[in-house]
């Protein structure tokens, strides 16, 4: 097949890898990402293990990672969801394309075309579960940490090995929730994947769709306002 109709035919997946990909950069790597919605939150996640470290009783510490724990355990279930109905789905084509066939943009789909989106789709959920299960493993790490760190006694100041203690612990902490945003992009990514179904281009403009939205809550948002107060 040559470069021009390869192109031509899976131009809208190309469109998504592009935009997925460069939107990723951006607000992970790029001079721009230190402006971000996610890096303000770090600094606050080591404020509060740093504050972590004064307390003489941290119960509202443990419930609020134990928190923190359910919901990335919830999404890595709905990865895993999302990759058996990636499966059910490349098991399922021919009912699905005789389903689809009357939709103009795909008339003309092949079965190829059909099982190469079935598999990125799969791809995209096992990416997000991938994500999601190292951030439930290092917010364990955390907790971890935080019952680690000396326990501070009434009237005692807090030294400087339990401060190192409590940094170590919001480190790990900020590790957990770059790999959770990371994984859960990938599921509001997924929805302009599967915008497909209308068409290459219909993929593009809700791709673009997607990473505007985010962009937007990641720069321009109230909840970024919010911590600028």
């Amino acid at each position: 097949m040559q470069g021009a109709d390869l192109l031509a035919e899976y131009y809208g997946v190309i469109g998504f890898v592009l935009i997925a990909g460069v939107f990723s950069f951006v607000v992970d790597h790029s001079p721009l990402a230190s402006r971000t919605l996610t890096r303000a939150m770090d600094s606050h996640r080591l404020q509060w293990m740093t504050h972590m470290a004064s307390r003489e009783v941290r119960i509202v510490d443990s419930q609020i990672i134990t928190g923190l724990q359910n919901g990335i355990a919830f999404f890595a279930s709905t990865a895993l969801l999302g990759i058996g109905a990636g499966f059910t789905l490349l098991t399922a084509l021919d009912s699905v394309m005789r389903v689809t066939e009357d939709i103009p943009a795909l008339a003309g789909a092949t079965r190829t075309q059909w099982e190469v989106m079935s598999l990125g789709l799969l791809v995209i959920y096992a990416y997000a579960f991938f994500k999601f299960g190292w951030a439930y493993r290092l917010i364990n790490y955390a907790a971890m940490l935080v019952g680690a760190t000396g326990e501070k006694l009434r009237g005692e100041e807090v030294t400087q090995e339990m401060l190192a203690a409590a940094r170590r612990a919001g480190r790990m902490n900020v590790l957990a929730g770059r790999q959770f945003n990371r994984g859960l992009r990938a599921l509001f990514f997924s929805i302009g994947y599967l915008a497909w179904i209308g068409g290459p281009l219909a993929q593009i403009i809700a791709t673009s769709a997607i990473a505007a939205i985010l962009a937007y809550r990641q720069f321009a948002s109230p909840a970024l306002a919010l911590l600028d107060d």
